[in-house]
């Protein structure tokens, strides 16, 4: 069976913080696929805020998630404190991916990491209706 791969980076760009609410969890008590996609969701558009930018407008284009991926590495529970961290690799012309590592912090206790993700984005004009260039001032901002 081939597994799905995530290669890492050495540094992480940005990291925000999520806490665990009890919506999150599913039937078994614990945090579902699902919601692990929602909290990448969330970090994403944090990281963009933070370089000024939001899906509907990074540079006048907007941004699709062409693809995703998840490795599940430890369950998540009721009130648990995440760190989100992301950063942004492998450009190309109309687009790039986005690297997450979501780590718990339990209470006295190293880091432990809970989940790999990787989305694709794509530069999309919603007008015109199909992909347009990754401009030039939004790559070197998400390479910083």
């Amino acid at each position: 069976m081939a597994r799905i791969k995530i290669d890492l980076p050495d540094t992480f760009s940005f990291a925000t913080t999520l806490a665990v609410r009890i919506t999150d969890l599913n039937y078994g008590d614990h945090v579902g696929n699902d919601t692990v996609l929602s909290f990448i969701h969330e970090g994403r558009v944090r990281y963009l805020k933070s370089l000024g930018y939001a899906e509907f407008d990074m540079e006048g284009v907007g941004l699709i998630m062409a693809d995703a991926a998840l490795i599940f590495k430890n369950e998540m529970y009721y009130g648990d404190e995440l760190i989100i961290s992301i950063r942004a690799m492998e450009f190309s012309r109309v687009g790039f991916d986005l690297i997450y590592k979501i780590e718990k912090k339990p209470a006295g206790l190293p880091l432990t990491l809970v989940a790999l993700a990787k989305t694709t984005m794509v530069c999309f004009n919603y007008e015109l209706k199909k992909l347009v260039p990754l401009p030039e001032n939004a790559q070197t901002k998400l390479t910083l």
